[in-house]
């Protein structure tokens, strides 16, 4: 995923009154492409911007939100457009930098990259990355990427970069056996963390202050006990998301307690908050989240298991994670990845395996838009956006008028 790239804009009249139109859209059947559809856009920022993960999407200093009142035309309908990748890898992996420009990483050690809006791919996997599982990107433009492989041991490794690909530098393998690293996030194009599930009862985090180049092990002492059970999901590369300098936010499952981990000084010290989102299995708990300002988050999961309910997948905070909400209507099921719409103070998006779902009062009432199957989302400052998921599917966000 990405963050960053905090550019301030002001968002034109038309997105917002398409991102506040998801209310009407008709849902579109899984993998549909829209007739007449015309991309959502603003200017592109290229590769003048960085963008970490989850929610980290500019906020204008005033709320004012309007549609505008010349358009009398129905208002326009969004919904997912497939941009065909050629490959069938699974896409746990993506960085939107802009509406031409994404990266996404995944199985068989897999990595593409567009900068034509996803009209074509190019495969700019690292050589002999086959037996590599990556989960998490995080993009500084159309030439700069952090990718991240999971997997007990030296399976852990972080490749990076500057070349669009064309070379790939390895900057850090894990040596720990008992290390299992999840996901990675960025707080600028300098400075960035890693997550890994408990080593000697506490989560290890691990951090960069040269965008990637070399890793330290942060000391321990500023983390709370990990639950007994208690792990990440590398399932989306939002287990762990930033907003700000400084901010940044862990989410775990399997224990008894879904909780949400905070540290406001880049990961020395951190509070543990327990969700409302159940857990007490292996397989539930919190997936992925997403902060659109050092206050305001939203956190999704459930069960991942097909045959399992998600009875209450979504939870929110407007206290920066010391407090969390149910959601009073949530996604029907099983949630992975979650981002807000860019621009926006109350409207976000939430995907899985079986859907995408809308919220547009900040995460008390989602709402099914597609039915098509995803794994993670993000969104760009200039207001596009992208999902992936299994089977080399990749979209992005598309409006048309009815």
């Amino acid at each position: 995923m990405t963050s960053m790239g905090k550019t301030r804009r002001t968002m034109s009249a038309g997105l917002v009154g398409a991102a506040l139109a998801l209310t009407l859209a008709v849902p579109a059947r899984a993998g549909e492409t829209p007739t007449a559809a015309t991309d959502v856009r603003t200017a592109s920022a290229g590769d003048r911007q960085h963008v970490p993960k989850t929610g980290r999407q500019p906020v204008p200093a005033t709320d004012r939100q309007s549609t505008p009142t010349a358009d009398r035309r129905p208002a326009p309908a969004l919904g997912w457009r497939l941009a065909p990748t050629g490959t069938d890898a699974r896409f746990r992996g993506l960085a939107a930098v802009d509406r031409r420009t994404a990266w996404v990483a995944g199985s068989r050690g897999t990595v593409l990259r567009t900068t034509d809006g996803g009209r074509s791919w190019r495969n700019v996997s690292p050589p002999g990355a086959g037996e590599l599982e990556f989960r998490d990107v995080e993009a500084f433009g159309a030439r700069r990427a952090v990718v991240l492989a999971i997997g007990e041991g030296e399976a852990s490794r972080v490749l990076r970069t500057e070349d669009g690909g064309a070379t790939w530098t390895e900057s850090f393998r894990n040596t720990d056996p008992r290390a299992f690293y999840d996901c990675i996030t960025f707080f600028d194009r300098r400075n960035g963390l890693a997550m890994s599930d408990p080593v000697g009862g506490k989560h290890r985090i691990l951090s960069t202050r040269d965008g990637g180049r070399s890793w330290r092990v942060l000391p321990d002492r500023g983390m709370p006990d990990a639950l007994p059970g208690e792990a990440g999901f590398a399932a989306s590369g939002q287990c762990l998301v930033s907003a700000g300098p400084r901010d940044v936010w862990l989410a775990t499952g399997g224990a008894a307690t879904a909780r949400v981990l905070h540290s406001a000084d880049r990961g020395l010290t951190w509070t543990a908050t327990a969700s409302p989102i159940p857990a007490g299995d292996p397989a539930r708990g919190v997936f992925g989240l997403a902060f659109r300002d050092r206050a305001h988050g939203i956190a999704v999961g459930g069960d991942y298991r097909k045959d399992q309910p998600s009875p209450e997948a979504a939870a929110g905070t407007a206290d920066g994670g010391r407090t969390w909400r149910p959601s009073a209507a949530p996604p029907p099921a099983y949630r992975s990845g979650v981002a807000w719409l860019p621009h926006t103070r109350t409207s976000a998006l939430a995907v899985g395996p079986t859907g995408t779902d809308l919220t547009t009062d900040g995460g008390r009432t989602w709402r099914t838009v597609d039915t098509g199957s995803y794994d993670t989302v993000d969104c760009a400052p200039d207001g596009s956006c992208w999902a992936s998921g299994e089977q080399g599917r990749v979209a992005h966000l598309t409006r048309h008028r009815p």
